[in-house]
């Protein structure tokens, strides 16, 4: 489990001791309660086959995130097909390659 600091620390002791109050409204909730259960029917499999490099980034950007790498990878998958996750605008400035990326790349010379 992630460590906590002492910030959240904070807000968990808030949260459990009933000092927090919720500013959202019913029909906000009534929408997040929708949303959350139409993004939690999982009720198809699917096989895919992925090279080795890119599962071992996928499971580490999961672990970093401190959730399964199944989860994230449909996550980012809804995300893409509602249209919340695009390409980010060309700067001109080469993206820095991963840690897994650039071991691959070199274990191969």
């Amino acid at each position: 489990m992630p460590r906590i600091d002492p910030e959240e620390l904070e807000i968990l002791e808030a949260y459990e001791k009933g000092q927090l109050k919720s500013v959202a409204t019913k029909a906000e909730l009534a929408k997040f309660k929708a949303a959350a259960r139409a993004t939690a029917i999982k009720d198809r499999r699917v096989n895919i086959r992925l090279s080795s490099g890119d599962l071992s980034d996928i499971q580490v950007k999961a672990l970093e995130e401190g959730i399964p790498y199944q989860t994230l990878i449909a996550s980012v998958l809804h995300k893409y097909v509602t249209g919340r996750l695009t390409e980010r605008p060309e700067s001109g400035v080469k993206q820095p390659r991963s840690s897994a990326t650039k071991r691959r790349t070199t274990s191969r010379s």
